[in-house]
Protein backbone atom coordinates (compact mmCIF):
# COMPACT_ATOMS: atom_id res chain seq x y z
CA UNK A 1 0.00 0.00 0.00
CA UNK A 2 1.75 3.84 -1.21
CA UNK A 3 1.56 6.45 1.47
CA UNK A 4 -1.32 8.01 -0.33
CA UNK A 5 -3.50 5.18 -0.44
CA UNK A 6 -2.37 4.89 3.30
CA UNK A 7 -3.67 8.24 3.75
CA UNK A 8 -6.81 7.91 2.65
CA UNK A 9 -7.40 4.73 4.30
CA UNK A 10 -6.50 6.96 7.60
CA UNK A 11 -9.04 9.23 6.92
CA UNK A 12 -11.45 6.90 6.15
CA UNK A 13 -11.51 4.83 9.52
CA UNK A 14 -11.72 8.32 11.18
CA UNK A 15 -14.91 9.09 9.37
CA UNK A 16 -16.09 5.52 10.15
CA UNK A 17 -15.84 5.93 13.99
CA UNK A 18 -18.42 9.19 13.67
CA UNK A 19 -22.37 8.14 15.14
CA UNK A 20 -24.04 7.00 12.10
CA UNK A 21 -21.05 5.98 9.78
CA UNK A 22 -19.65 2.58 9.12
CA UNK A 23 -17.04 1.70 6.96
CA UNK A 24 -18.81 1.63 3.90
CA UNK A 25 -20.57 4.79 4.36
CA UNK A 26 -17.07 6.50 5.28
CA UNK A 27 -15.51 5.20 1.89
CA UNK A 28 -18.30 6.79 0.01
CA UNK A 29 -18.14 10.14 2.24
CA UNK A 30 -14.33 10.55 1.64
CA UNK A 31 -14.40 9.43 -1.99
CA UNK A 32 -16.80 12.00 -2.48
CA UNK A 33 -14.73 14.52 -0.67
CA UNK A 34 -12.01 13.66 -2.83
CA UNK A 35 -14.13 14.64 -6.17
CA UNK A 36 -15.15 17.76 -4.48
CA UNK A 37 -12.16 18.86 -3.26
CA UNK A 38 -11.47 22.33 -3.77
CA UNK A 39 -15.64 22.89 -3.03
CA UNK A 40 -15.94 20.80 -0.14
CA UNK A 41 -13.36 18.79 1.16
CA UNK A 42 -11.04 22.23 2.20
CA UNK A 43 -13.36 24.41 3.27
CA UNK A 44 -14.67 21.77 5.29
CA UNK A 45 -10.96 20.92 6.96
CA UNK A 46 -10.42 24.82 7.41
CA UNK A 47 -13.73 24.99 9.13
CA UNK A 48 -13.04 21.77 11.28
CA UNK A 49 -9.44 23.49 12.23
CA UNK A 50 -11.19 26.46 13.13
CA UNK A 51 -13.68 24.83 15.29
CA UNK A 52 -11.03 22.33 16.68
CA UNK A 53 -9.19 25.46 17.72
CA UNK A 54 -11.93 27.72 19.14
CA UNK A 55 -15.00 25.06 20.66
CA UNK A 56 -15.12 24.89 24.60
CA UNK A 57 -17.79 23.82 26.87
CA UNK A 58 -19.68 26.78 28.49
CA UNK A 59 -18.95 26.95 31.83
CA UNK A 60 -22.29 27.36 33.36
CA UNK A 61 -23.95 25.15 31.55
CA UNK A 62 -21.72 22.81 29.74
CA UNK A 63 -23.24 24.12 26.00
CA UNK A 64 -20.72 24.23 23.23
CA UNK A 65 -19.78 27.58 21.93
CA UNK A 66 -16.74 29.83 21.16
CA UNK A 67 -16.78 32.01 24.14
CA UNK A 68 -16.52 30.82 27.87
CA UNK A 69 -19.75 31.24 28.61
CA UNK A 70 -22.72 30.38 25.82
CA UNK A 71 -24.55 33.31 24.48
CA UNK A 72 -27.70 31.56 26.14
CA UNK A 73 -26.02 32.02 29.65
CA UNK A 74 -25.20 35.26 28.80
CA UNK A 75 -28.78 36.43 27.73
CA UNK A 76 -30.38 38.68 30.65
CA UNK A 77 -33.70 37.84 29.31
CA UNK A 78 -33.17 34.08 29.72
CA UNK A 79 -32.92 34.55 33.36
CA UNK A 80 -36.44 33.39 33.55
CA UNK A 81 -35.58 31.29 37.03
CA UNK A 82 -36.32 28.10 35.15
CA UNK A 83 -33.73 26.08 34.00
CA UNK A 84 -34.01 22.61 31.89
CA UNK A 85 -31.94 19.91 32.18
CA UNK A 86 -30.65 17.60 29.20
CA UNK A 87 -28.26 14.64 29.27
CA UNK A 88 -26.35 16.05 26.01
CA UNK A 89 -25.42 19.34 24.20
CA UNK A 90 -27.52 17.49 20.74
CA UNK A 91 -30.38 17.40 23.32
CA UNK A 92 -29.84 21.49 24.20
CA UNK A 93 -29.68 22.00 20.34
CA UNK A 94 -32.78 20.20 19.75
CA UNK A 95 -34.96 21.73 22.37
CA UNK A 96 -33.69 25.21 21.29
CA UNK A 97 -34.89 24.12 17.47
CA UNK A 98 -37.86 24.01 18.78
CA UNK A 99 -37.96 27.58 19.98
CA UNK A 100 -41.02 27.37 23.04
CA UNK A 101 -38.19 26.99 25.84
CA UNK A 102 -37.12 30.72 26.77
CA UNK A 103 -35.04 29.83 30.27
CA UNK A 104 -31.65 28.31 30.41
CA UNK A 105 -29.97 25.10 30.33
CA UNK A 106 -27.63 22.86 32.41
CA UNK A 107 -26.25 19.96 30.03
CA UNK A 108 -25.07 16.94 32.64
CA UNK A 109 -22.96 14.92 30.43
CA UNK A 110 -24.67 12.09 29.85
CA UNK A 111 -26.90 9.88 32.64
CA UNK A 112 -26.50 7.75 35.95
CA UNK A 113 -25.43 4.23 34.90
CA UNK A 114 -24.60 1.90 37.80
CA UNK A 115 -23.05 -0.81 35.14
CA UNK A 116 -20.78 1.67 33.81
CA UNK A 117 -19.91 3.38 37.28
CA UNK A 118 -21.25 6.92 36.10
CA UNK A 119 -21.92 8.35 39.32
CA UNK A 120 -23.60 11.54 40.32
CA UNK A 121 -19.83 13.29 40.59
CA UNK A 122 -18.77 12.15 36.82
CA UNK A 123 -21.87 14.08 36.02
CA UNK A 124 -22.55 17.83 36.28
CA UNK A 125 -25.12 16.95 39.36
CA UNK A 126 -23.61 18.98 41.96
CA UNK A 127 -23.00 21.58 39.68
CA UNK A 128 -26.47 21.55 38.53
CA UNK A 129 -27.49 22.24 42.53
CA UNK A 130 -25.27 24.54 42.94
CA UNK A 131 -26.61 27.12 40.06
CA UNK A 132 -30.11 26.08 41.40
CA UNK A 133 -29.06 27.55 44.68
CA UNK A 134 -27.20 30.12 43.19
CA UNK A 135 -29.38 31.66 40.42
CA UNK A 136 -32.77 32.21 42.32
CA UNK A 137 -34.50 28.86 40.05
CA UNK A 138 -37.91 28.21 41.26
CA UNK A 139 -38.76 25.41 38.51
CA UNK A 140 -36.48 22.34 36.92
CA UNK A 141 -37.64 20.94 33.83
CA UNK A 142 -36.04 17.66 33.44
CA UNK A 143 -35.76 16.82 30.05
CA UNK A 144 -34.02 13.29 29.96
CA UNK A 145 -34.64 10.66 27.45
CA UNK A 146 -37.18 8.17 28.60
CA UNK A 147 -34.67 5.45 28.90
CA UNK A 148 -34.14 3.39 32.31
CA UNK A 149 -30.99 5.31 32.89
CA UNK A 150 -32.24 9.03 32.29
CA UNK A 151 -35.42 8.35 34.22
CA UNK A 152 -32.97 6.70 37.07
CA UNK A 153 -31.41 10.40 36.65
CA UNK A 154 -34.42 12.29 36.55
CA UNK A 155 -35.47 10.63 39.98
CA UNK A 156 -32.29 11.16 41.48
CA UNK A 157 -32.34 14.80 40.75
CA UNK A 158 -35.94 14.70 41.87
CA UNK A 159 -34.98 13.56 45.10
CA UNK A 160 -31.82 15.72 45.57
CA UNK A 161 -34.51 18.90 45.26
CA UNK A 162 -36.94 17.18 47.51
CA UNK A 163 -37.41 19.64 50.09
CA UNK A 164 -36.01 23.16 48.34
CA UNK A 165 -39.05 24.54 47.37
CA UNK A 166 -37.86 24.36 43.51
CA UNK A 167 -40.87 22.69 41.27
CA UNK A 168 -39.55 19.87 39.62
CA UNK A 169 -41.14 18.76 36.24
CA UNK A 170 -41.05 16.65 33.47
CA UNK A 171 -41.60 16.55 29.34
CA UNK A 172 -45.00 15.01 28.35
CA UNK A 173 -44.72 11.93 26.93
CA UNK A 174 -46.95 10.15 24.35
CA UNK A 175 -48.41 10.12 21.18
CA UNK A 176 -45.91 12.95 19.00
CA UNK A 177 -48.15 15.06 16.99
CA UNK A 178 -49.05 13.46 13.61
CA UNK A 179 -48.06 9.68 15.38
CA UNK A 180 -50.68 6.99 13.97
CA UNK A 181 -51.67 4.91 17.55
CA UNK A 182 -51.07 1.79 14.91
CA UNK A 183 -47.10 2.42 14.69
CA UNK A 184 -46.70 3.16 18.15
CA UNK A 185 -44.79 1.04 20.57
CA UNK A 186 -46.91 -0.01 23.84
CA UNK A 187 -44.39 2.24 26.37
CA UNK A 188 -45.59 5.07 24.02
CA UNK A 189 -49.14 4.44 24.49
CA UNK A 190 -49.24 3.46 28.26
CA UNK A 191 -47.27 7.14 28.94
CA UNK A 192 -50.14 8.66 26.83
CA UNK A 193 -52.89 7.52 28.97
CA UNK A 194 -51.22 7.59 31.90
CA UNK A 195 -50.62 11.26 30.38
CA UNK A 196 -53.85 12.40 29.34
CA UNK A 197 -55.80 15.25 30.22
CA UNK A 198 -59.10 16.76 30.07
CA UNK A 199 -59.99 18.55 26.75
Amino acid sequence: MSEATRDIEALIELMARLPGLGPRSARRAVLHLIKKRGAVMAPLAKAMAEVAASARECAHCGNIGTADICDICRDDRRATGEICVVEDVADLWAMERGQAFKGRYHVLGGTLSALDAVGPEELRIPKLLARIRDEGIHEVILALNATVDGQTTAHYIAEALDGTGVAVTSLAQGVPIGGELDYLDDGTIQAALRARKRL
